[in-house]
């Protein structure tokens, strides 16, 4: 060892004698290596790719993906659906064109149809302005209550009658409570109703409500005194002179309930996903930066102490009551503190990793802080930012529907699931029940489809999981 020390101190000096005597200037000797940033930490070739070894292991999720794409049909048909052919407007209220009323709590069906009629059927056409389409009963006339008529005979469920010059059927039960001898087979006799009744031109109750249906024009055979008419075919009638069914049914406001739905799903999820990008957004930058530089974790942990120990719902509720209701309103109130917990649970990954072997090589290989932060740090963490942004957006509708059912959220004219749940919650011991059902099953799917989705995605993206 002294020997070889000797030798190195030896060449030193004949290496230092020699550059004297050349008279070359120093800076001549020597000159700056390039530095590229691509290349600082590269030491070899890899055909290994983060982004595509992680869709290849979440698409081996059969089950996942399927849920996933049942998941991306939903999402699409919420906005494809206003488009499609035979919609009603989400807050249009439909009301019947003869009577004006409004169609109330119209039970779900998959057609509009109420009653398809044989060919031969004895109609009255009500006077109605319309190119293809007929308003048609077959009531002739409305008996007050307690008029008398002539019962001219008698057919167990419905009685012939006779009143002010017009023959036809009037339906004898509890509803009508027809004043009937004993023997009511023997006839003629007069009677009365104690309530209003309708004179049928047959004995057929077309709607159960005497209201007008619709039928095709070039179904009828019109008669020419232009009041009654024949059906020459056998032939729909229908509750509205259109094609488009109720298929989730009407509200007590005759409002659409299946634009309603659709409608209130679209705001939602738009909710949900503004609330969850400002989360990311806010939560990911604050978290990077409280975790990886160390003079600001002290003051950032105090601010964050400060605003965690706010109650997220008195936020919320404070918020809402304070600003004009409306979707900013509730954006606004949602992502005011939802990206605190984000930003702490950045913060603490960031504080695992930072002073691992490879961003230590980074640093004194020169590496910028912005790139470890985007190259080392910010993948890593992908996969737990995916999943705390799958959760994020049922969380926020979770909220909207919370906010509204307190009667804080959106007012009534904003179609939203809040709004549809809030409502229907009212008549679940109901037969409209059906109100709350369809919008709490379109809820539970897209809640746990997110929740499922962004765990199995958070798996995927995780590098130990990579082959």
């Amino acid at each position: 060892m002294r020997l070889f020390g000797k030798k190195a101190r030896w060449t030193e000096d004949a290496v230092t004698d020699a550059v004297r005597n050349l008279e070359i200037p120093e800076s001549e000797l020597f000159e700056f290596a390039k530095s590229d940033p691509d290349l600082a930490e590269k030491t070899g070739f890899s055909r290994y790719s983060y982004w595509g070894s992680t869709l290849s292991v979440f698409f081996k999720n059969k089950g996942t993906v399927a849920l996933l794409l049942a998941l991306v049909i939903l999402v699409a048909f919420t906005f494809i659906q206003p488009l499609l052919p035979g919609q009603y407007e989400a807050t249009r209220i439909i009301n019947h064109p003869i009577t004006g009323l409004q169609l109330s709590n119209i039970q779900p069906s998959l057609s509009s149809v109420v009653i398809t009629a044989p060919a031969g059927t004895e109609l009255v056409i009500t006077p109605w302005e319309n190119g293809q389409w007929a308003a048609v009963s077959n009531v002739i006339s409305t008996i007050r209550a307690r008029s008398e008529f002539t019962v001219t005979g008698f057919m167990g469920d419905w009685v012939e009658a006779s009143f002010n010059g017009q023959t036809g059927f009037v339906r004898n039960d509890f509803t009508t409570n027809l004043k009937l001898p004993d023997e009511p087979e023997a006839v003629p006799y007069p009677s009365r109703a104690n309530f209003p009744v309708k004179l049928h031109l047959s004995p057929q109750d077309l709607t159960n409500r005497g209201d007008e249906l619709f039928v095709k024009k070039d179904s009828l055979k019109i008669r020419g005194d232009g009041i009654t008419a024949q059906l020459a075919v056998e032939a729909d009638l229908r509750i509205l002179p259109t094609e488009a069914p109720f298929l989730f049914g009407t509200n007590i406001a005759g409002q659409d309930l299946w634009s309603m739905v659709w409608s209130g799903t679209r705001t939602s999820l738009f909710i949900g996903f503004v609330v969850a990008l400002v989360e990311a957004a806010a939560g990911i930058f604050v978290g990077v930066v409280w975790g990886y530089i160390r003079r600001l974790d002290r003051i950032m942990t105090e601010i964050y102490n400060v605003i965690d120990n706010i109650p997220t719902t008195i936020v919320l509720i404070l918020v809402a009551y304070i600003m004009r209701p409306g979707i900013s309103t509730l954006i606004f109130a949602m992502s005011i503190t939802g990206w605190v917990s984000m930003a702490r649970f950045i913060r603490n990954q960031i504080v695992i990793i930072r002073d691992r072997d490879y961003n230590l090589a980074s640093r004194c290989l020169g590496t910028g802080t912005l790139r470890i932060i985007t190259r080392n740090l910010l993948p890593y963490l992908v996969s737990v930012i995916m999943l705390r942004m799958a959760l994020a957006i049922p969380g926020a509708i979770g909220s909207e529907v919370f906010i509204t059912y307190i009667g804080l959220g959106l007012p009534v004219s904003v179609p939203s699931l809040g709004n549809l749940i809030t409502v229907g919650r009212k008549l679940v011991s109901t037969s409209q029940s059906y109100q709350l059902i369809f919008p709490t099953i379109v809820l539970s799917i897209v809640t746990v489809s997110f929740y499922i989705i962004g765990n199995a995605f958070a798996d995927s993206a995780d590098p130990k999981n990579h082959v």
